[in-house]
C-alpha cells in the first residue's frame, strides 16, 4: 500500500542530490524475509532512476539497524541469495551494494554525521523505548490496574504518561536523524496511529484492550494472578497527526513533504479464514518473549486462543480497521 510513496520520496533525493554514494538507513529491519526485500525495491528504483537521466548508477551502503536482540545472523545469511536474485537477468555492470548490520536503539545516535541520504521506518516507532515510568506511582505500585496499556477504565494520568514518553522519544529520533541526515535527504516513516484525540477506539488500542480481557479471563481461571496483569504495560503509542506534526515543528529540523493516513482493511489478512486467529497470530509474534517473561510460557497458548475468538466476536459487532500513517520528512 505504501511502496509507491517509498520509492517516489527515494528518487527525489536521489534526482535532487545526484550522489556517487547512497548512504541508506533502515531503523527497525527485523529479521524475516522482508527485511532485504525493501533494499532490492530501493536498488532497483535508484537503478532505474538513474537510467532516466542517462548517468551510472550509485554505489549503495545499506545500514540494517534493530535491536541487538534480534536475528542479524540470519539477515547476514541469505545475503549470497540476495545477492544472486538482485543480479538475475542482467545484462550490464552489477549494482555495488554495501550491506551492514548496525545493532541499537534508534532512539539516540546511530550513524555518524551527514552519512545518509534516505532513511526508511516501517511500523517501529510506534512502540517506545520503555514503559512510561509515570505509570507508577511513587512507592512504586501501577496506577493502571487491569490494563496493559490506555483503557476506557484508565485514569487521566495514564495517557498523559504514555504521551510524554512518546514526545520524548520522537523528539530524540528526529534530532539523532537530523544529525545523521545530509541536507535534503528524506525519512520515510510508517507507523501506526489514531484518528482524533480520544485515545480509546476501535482502532490500534482496542486491540491492547482485548489482550487485557484476555488476561483477565486468566485470572479469573486461576491461570495466572491479578497484580501480575497490573504490573505488565505495553510500550506502545499510538499518535494522532497533529502529535506528530507538533513534535516535528517543535524541533525544527524537517519539513512534512506528505503525509498520509490509510485503514488496514480486514481483507488483507489471506493467511487463515480466521480473521481472529491472524491478528493473535501477528500479536503473539510481537508479545511473546515479553508475555512468557512476565506470566511464564505455559500460558501463551490459551491466551491467545482466548484472544482471537475475543477479536473474531468484537468484528461481529462492528469493524476494527487500525490506522496507519505514512510520513515523508525532506532535512532542512
Amino acid at each position: 500500500m505504501v511502496k509507491h510513496i517509498t520509492m517516489d520520496a527515494l528518487q527525489q533525493v536521489y534526482l535532487a542530490l545526484a550522489p556517487k554514494s547512497l548512504g541508506i538507513a533502515d531503523l527497525g529491519c527485523s529479521s524475516g524475509s522482508n527485511s532485504l526485500s525493501i533494499i532490492k525495491d530501493i536498488v532497483e528504483s535508484v537503478e532505474a532512476a538513474s537510467c532516466k537521466i542517462m548517468i551510472p548508477p550509485p554505489e549503495f551502503r545499506v545500514y540494517l539497524n534493530d535491536l541487538p536482540t534480534n536475528d542479524f545472523n540470519s539477515i547476514f545469511k541469505s545475503l549470497p541469495d540476495f545477492y544472486r536474485d538482485l543480479n538475475k537477468e542482467r545484462s550490464g555492470g552489477l549494482p555495488l551494494v554495501f550491506i551492514a548490520g548496525y545493532p541499537g536503539s534508534f532512539y539516540g545516535r546511530l550513524f555518524p554525521n551527514d552519512c545518509l541520504h534516505f532513511v526508511h521506518s516501517s511500523y517501529s516507532l510506534h512502540w517506545l523505548s520503555k514503559v512510561p515510568p509515570s505509570l507508577y506511582d511513587k512507592q512504586g505500585k501501577p496506577i493502571n490496574r487491569g490494563s496493559v496499556h490506555i483503557s476506557a477504565s484508565s485514569p487521566p494520568l495514564v495517557s498523559q504518561a504514555y504521551y510524554a514518553q512518546f514526545q520524548e522519544d520522537f523528539s530524540l529520533f528526529l534530532r539523532s536523524r537530523s544529525e545523521e541526515l545530509t541536507a535534503g535527504g528524506r525519512m520515510v516513516l510508517i507507523m501506526l496511529g489514531r484518528i482524533g484525540p480520544d485515545h480509546v477506539d476501535r482502532g490500534n488500542s482496542f486491540y491492547w484492550e482485548l489482550l487485557s480481557r484476555s488476561l483477565t479471563i486468566l485470572a479469573t481461571q486461576g491461570e495466572i494472578k491479578r497484580e501480575d496483569i497490573d504490573s505488565y504495560d505495553v510500550h506502545f503509542y499510538a499518535p494522532t497527526k497533529d502529535e506528530m506534526e507538533a513534535e516535528i515543528r517543535r524541533e525544527g529540523s524537517f519539513e512534512v513533504e506528505r503525509l498520509e493516513m490509510l485503514e488496514t482493511e480486514k481483507e488483507l489478512y489471506k493467511v487463515s479464514e480466521n480473521y481472529g486467529t491472524e491478528v493473535a497470530m501477528t500479536v503473539r509474534a510481537i508479545q511473546e518473549s515479553m508475555l512468557s517473561h512476565h506470566f511464564g510460557e505455559g500460558i501463551l497458548d490459551t491466551l491467545f486462543e482466548i484472544y482471537g475468538r475475543m477479536v473474531e466476536e468484537e468484528m461481529l459487532k462492528e469493524e476494527m480497521n487500525p490506522i496507519t500513517f505514512v510520513l515523508v520528512l525532506r532535512k532542512l
